[in-house]
């Protein structure tokens, strides 16, 4: 969506999000790389952090994670899922992670 960066000096802003029409053409726009390195660069450096949206391959994960973006959504990580489903797939994960803990 449309944003500028004065908003960034008049709003205490905790995160900014990359939107997904930079993320998706990482591997083959070196604009769209150059961008998104400055975006992540610009906001840790004013302490704020970033969320990239639609990421959905590992390429596209492994170079967000290089430059520490803090966060990142899309297919990549898993589908939508409905209320139901997703509170089956918590309560796996959680107790995977219990487990994980225990040995």
């Amino acid at each position: 969506g449309y944003s500028s960066l004065s908003s960034i000096k008049q709003y205490p802003i905790d995160f900014i999000k990359i939107d997904r029409s930079f993320i998706k053409n990482l591997a083959t726009v070196p604009d769209d790389r150059a961008l998104v390195t400055a975006i992540i660069a610009m906001a840790h450096a004013l302490n704020i952090k970033v969320i990239a949206e639609g990421v959905e391959t590992a390429d596209q994960a492994t170079f967000l994670r290089d430059l520490h973006c803090d966060m990142a959504q899309g297919f990549y990580f898993g589908k939508p899922l409905p209320n139901d489903q997703f509170k089956l797939y918590l309560q796996k994960y959680r107790e995977a992670q219990q487990e994980t803990v225990r040995e």
